[in-house]
């Protein structure tokens, strides 16, 4: 390396620091220094804008997936309308719905708003920060969500009442498994045995009178078979229903149904093959196979009858008027009545049993004394007699309790009914003639008002009545009687009525007393008082006690007051402050003893004070002290504001500012 290659490499060589303090000296560095570090933080800027809006995107998305998931599982357990088999499942089903709608379904509506809100935003953000709208993926869209919600809603709309329908279903269901259950029990407790009787060959071997009986049981058999075609109807008629509401058990429901028809229509046919074999024979022994059946035809319906009388004499009753339970006591009484009779058939149908025990004994005949034809013994018949003797006078007592009760609540009915009936219209009666003793003219203010007082204090001396009504009212109620055809009055219209009688009462008092005030604060004679009420009663024409704004119209006219539409506003203003629309007798009384009156004036007192005065603008505490009581001298003192003219004196007084004041032209 020559001379000049080592001079240049030198020259390339200078210390680092060297070159960075040239840098910061030289003004074109320090330019590009402050653009990229403006450019770094617009960087930055864009960055943590991309950065907040893509979280933004990112939380939409989130919060959109979990609410589609939550609508998506929640759509087909909605949408689930497989009934249960009991009343409790659905029930637990209705009980999950209602915790649906009051406790998962409220927060789901919450993150569906605040899901719309923040898509808002986030496309507000983006618009203002000059970026692309933001796009969720596929089906997350609001209204993506907005159609999934609305399916939610549209499935929940029908299941609370397919639910309500059900459970109602589930009721008559249950209602009529157990109605052809019992039926059926009872059908298939009458049916045990028959078949097997019905396949006996016992006339084969019987002897002619032991055949006779055979035939004749045969034949009763077939009455009661009869008897009983309507309960089999009936249980298939509750096996379809049950079928057409879907019961779940259908199947063994129509099985036992189809094993039931099956049996009868085998009895049906056992029972007629049964007779073409009996009717082969031809002798039996009449005597006894007529008294057996004869037996059995009438102690069957007596039999029915002691059952039914035993279910009507032990059947519960509740009754509300004197009318039904003497109803009842009437018709037990006919009952009754017939117990002679029946007595007589009991002994009728126990004397056939005894004529065939006799028979049997006479001819020795092999019957065991047993009655083919019906299985009630005499001891049955006797035992439910008995039962039916004990229950009758139990029966009378229970009617006798009911009838005195009822009487007792038909006492207090009575006994609330008069004292209603009397307090009522006189309640009615004082209205009106307190009515008519507010606008009558008869006497003195004074007189009206002893007159009221005296009304008030026969009201008031009427109150125990009106509490031994809140008693018997108390005693109506606690023995639960709902109703009372002795009064069209209740307690309730009783108070009303009580309390607007006080209210009028008091309020009238308080209104001729006010009239005597104002009579006696205008010196208005008792003859004009007369007139002033001749005139508002002539033009109160609706009888209310108050003038509407034609009608005092009409009575300005008449006194000849000549007046346009303001001059008539004006008074109205002065007669009705509060703009309801009617003017008192108070409010006339004021304005026409206003009219006639000769009413004390600012300008009057001014003018009073001024002669105290000795004709000065001011006035003196010494001067008000002698002139006027101690008292009203220093009520004057006290409110008078001090005197600020160019001829005013130590302690003078502004005796015109407070003249003013005193009838509301300034400020006491």
């Amino acid at each position: 390396m020559d001379h000049y290659d080592s001079q240049q490499t030198n020259d390339y060589m200078q210390p680092e620091e060297d070159w960075d303090r040239d840098l910061l000296l030289d003004p074109a560095w320090e330019k590009q220094q402050r653009k990229a570090e403006t450019a770094a933080n617009r960087i930055c800027k864009v960055l943590a804008v991309n950065q907040e809006n893509e979280q933004l995107m990112e939380d939409y998305e989130k919060l959109a997936s979990d609410l589609l998931e939550w609508i998506r599982r929640t759509i087909p357990w909605l949408e689930n309308r497989v009934p249960e088999n009991t009343m409790h499942a659905m029930q637990q089903k209705l009980e999950d719905f209602r915790d649906y709608r009051r406790l998962h379904k409220p927060p789901k509506v919450q993150e569906k708003c605040q899901l719309e809100i923040n898509f808002n935003t986030l496309q507000t953000k983006l618009r203002l920060s000059n970026r692309p709208a933001f796009m969720p993926s596929e089906g997350r869209m609001v209204s993506d969500i907005n159609n999934a919600w609305g399916c939610l809603e549209q499935v929940e709309k029908g299941y609370e009442e397919w639910l309500l329908n059900e459970i109602r279903r589930l009721e008559r269901l249950d209602h009529l498994a157990e109605k052809f259950r019992q039926k059926a029990s009872i059908h298939e407790a009458w049916t045990d045995g028959k078949e097997a009787m019905l396949r006996q060959k016992d006339y084969e071997t019987a002897t002619l009178s032991e055949i006779k009986a055979l035939l004749k049981k045969h034949e009763a058999f077939e009455s009661d078979l009869a008897a009983h075609q309507d309960r089999v109807e009936q249980i298939a008629a509750i096996a379809q229903e049950l079928n057409e509401l879907d019961y779940y058990d259908s199947p063994s429901v129509n099985a036992r149904c189809q094993k039931i028809c099956d049996q009868w229509d085998n009895l049906g046919a056992l029972t007629q093959k049964r007779r073409e074999a009996l009717e082969r024979t031809e002798k039996l022994l009449e005597t006894i196979d007529q008294l057996y059946l004869e037996y059995a035809k009438r102690a069957a319906p007596f039999n029915n009858w002691m059952e039914g009388a035993m279910e009507d004499l032990q059947d519960t009753f509740i009754v509300h008027t004197i009318e039904e339970i003497q109803g009842l006591t009437t018709a037990h009484e006919q009952f009754k009545a017939t117990l002679p009779d029946a007595d007589k058939e009991r002994l009728a149908i126990l004397g056939i049993h005894n004529e065939v025990s006799k028979i049997v004994q006479t001819y020795h005949v092999n019957m065991a004394g047993t009655n083919p034809y019906t299985t009630i013994t005499p001891q049955e018949i006797n035992g439910k007699w008995d039962h039916v003797r004990q229950l009758v006078p139990r029966r009378d007592q229970a009617l006798t309790e009911e009838h005195a009760r009822q009487q007792h609540n038909e006492r207090l009915r009575k006994q609330f009914g008069a004292q209603a009936n009397v307090i009522g219209p006189w309640i009615q009666t004082k209205m009106e003639e307190i009515g008519r003793i507010s606008i009558e003219m008869h006497g003195t203010l004074e007189d009206q008002l002893s007159h009221l007082r005296q009304y008030e204090k026969s009201i008031v001396n009427y109150k125990p009545k009106i509490d031994q009504l809140e008693g018997d009212h108390q005693l109506i109620q606690e023995a639960l009687i709902f109703d009372n055809k002795h009064t069209n009055y209740t307690m309730e219209h009783i108070r009303v009525g009580w309390e607007q009688l006080l209210t009028t009462i008091a309020r009238t008092i308080n209104e001729v007393e006010n009239q005597i005030l104002t009579r006696d604060a205008k010196g208005i004679s008792q003859e004009q008082m007369n007139e002033f009420r001749a005139s508002f009663n002539h033009f109160d024409r609706k009888k209310t006690g108050m003038m509407d704004t034609d009608d005092f119209r009409a009575c300005l006219i008449s006194m000849g007051y000549n007046m346009g539409e303001a001059e008539f506003a004006r008074i109205m203003s002065i007669v009705d402050p509060n703009r309801l629309g009617v003017v008192t007798f108070q409010a006339f009384i004021d304005f026409m003893s206003r009219e006639t009156a000769d009413t004390d004036t600012a300008d009057q007192v001014m003018a009073s004070f001024k002669i105290l005065a000795g004709d000065k603008n001011y006035i003196t505490m010494d001067e008000l002290r002698r002139e006027l009581p101690p008292d009203q001298a220093e009520y004057c003192i006290a409110r008078m504001a001090p005197y600020t003219g160019p001829d005013s004196v130590p302690g003078a007084l502004d005796y015109m500012s407070f003249s003013t004041a005193l009838y509301g032209e300034s400020d006491l």
